[in-house]
């Protein structure tokens, strides 16, 4: 329990908040550690808890006029990592500043300034203390996913940022792997430190069979739509990145004809318990969501778990999807990747087994539906009531003409895109093994 670690009761009172049951592995050995002050090395794989392995902690040591640097591979991951580290701290007056390539040299210096907790990517970070934008004596300085700064060639960039810093400060490190110049670095840069290993295992539950699909951005409605119809859900969540994307696909898949709702951050607390009871008692098929709900929503019988957008990093896809394959029943996540997202796929892959699966066609989903309908038909004993309907029904029609009017009373007719959509599977592999082959060994400006 979160209780036993020696967080502030603040931090514990928001982790149950969020939804937080128990910490998982690198959380519960890593987090007294840190309490202790001493400096870390934590192998872990993605996906299990890192970036509260190291917030609650300093979050819960953090004095005042004290400041805390994380160093992350890229600007996405910084974004997330601010955004997680500013939901915990809530009840501390924590402000965090976000600090990558592309964005406003003035206004980050700013929130630098007046903010305690610093998350930042290596290249702009290093323009800034190199061109004397800014000096920062950061108590706790945390390094990211190391190994994916080596790939990236951050290394040099890591070694030099260093000697900007206090020499009296709490080193954590964190890395998925541990090659030979990882390790070499964590000796110019740790204090006898103390190393934790997580054993390398499944992350995701063997419950849930996880596919992912790939398609343009342009195609994402019409592939979900099909989906949807091919997987055929009892109860399924839909989760976007933005709540401007779940106002939106709430809205498509209701203009469709599924009792779909929404459920984002922008909405007040009366509407959102009551989109949760209606989802929990079944008044709802697809509940339509951004990442708010993937942390303490419990919700029994979900059948499937669809990413609209993939999520960012590793540890919210786990969050997510362990919405379904609950209390030891099947469960299935469904992920739509585009191109762009192909990075983001990567690190899922990591900790994730992934199956790449082909759109289904208008046929398919036609099929299915025929043989969902021999299989009703097949367990149905047909009763007095019923003959004698249908021999009222013969006053009027043919067998034939009755039989195709109740088959169509059976269908859900809807409005499916009849072409193609998404890639073939030979398409998109060729796609991912190419987009790893040209991936940038640097990025100056993230």
């Amino acid at each position: 329990m979160f209780e036993n670690l020696g967080l502030k009761k603040e931090i514990i009172k928001r982790v149950k908040e969020i939804g937080f049951e128990k910490p998982s592995p690198i959380q519960e050995k890593a987090i007294p550690v840190v309490l202790k002050g001493k400096d870390i090395i934590a192998q872990a794989q993605t996906g299990t808890g890192k970036t509260a392995a190291f917030a609650l902690p300093i979050l819960s040591m953090m004095q005042k006029e004290q400041k805390a640097l994380v160093i992350t591979p890229t600007r996405e991951l910084a974004i997330q990592v601010s955004e997680e580290v500013f939901k915990f701290g809530k009840y501390l007056n924590i402000h965090t500043a976000t600090v990558y390539g592309g964005s406003s040299y003035s206004r980050q210096i700013k929130h630098i300034k007046t903010s305690q907790f610093i998350v930042a990517t290596p290249g702009r970070l290093l323009d800034l203390l190199k061109s004397g934008k800014i000096e920062i004596s950061p108590e706790f300085v945390v390094l990211d996913e190391a190994d994916e700064m080596l790939d990236m060639g951050f290394l040099d960039d890591i070694k030099e940022i260093f000697k900007y810093l206090p020499k009296n400060r709490q080193t954590l490190l964190f890395s998925a792997t541990m090659p030979e110049a990882i390790k070499n670095l964590a000796k110019t840069i740790l204090k006898d430190p103390e190393i934790i290993t997580i054993t390398k295992k499944q992350v995701t539950n063997e419950n849930i069979k996880e596919y992912f699909y790939v398609i343009e951005e342009s195609e994402r409605k019409d592939a979900l739509i099909r989906l949807i119809d091919y997987k055929n859900p009892t109860k399924s969540i839909v989760f976007c990145r933005m709540k401007k994307d779940v106002d939106d696909v709430a809205e498509f898949l209701r203009g469709a004809g599924f009792e779909a709702k929404g459920l984002h951050g922008d909405m007040d607390q009366k509407r959102r318990e009551e989109v949760i009871r209606a989802f929990k008692s079944d008044r709802l098929e697809i509940l339509v969501a951004t990442d708010v709900a993937a942390r303490g929503l419990d919700v029994n019988n979900v059948t499937h778990v669809f990413n609209y957008h993939l999520p960012l990093d590793a540890e919210s896809y786990v969050h997510r999807i362990g919405r379904t394959g609950r209390a030891g029943k099947e469960g299935m996540a469904i992920s739509l990747v585009t191109p762009f997202e192909f990075r983001a796929l990567s690190r899922i892959e990591k900790i994730a087994k992934l199956t790449l699966k082909e759109i289904p066609s208008v046929e398919d989903i036609k099929d299915k539906e025929v043989v969902k309908i021999l299989e009703k038909l097949s367990s149905v004993e047909a009763t007095k009531r019923s003959v004698e309907v249908i021999e009222e029904l013969m006053r009027e029609y043919d067998l034939m003409t009755i039989a195709t009017k109740l088959a169509t009373l059976l269908l859900k007719e809807k409005q499916i895109p009849n072409k193609k959509i998404g890639k073939s599977i030979k398409e998109a592999k060729r796609l991912i093994k190419n987009s790893k082959k040209s991936r940038p060994r640097r990025y100056r400006r993230r």
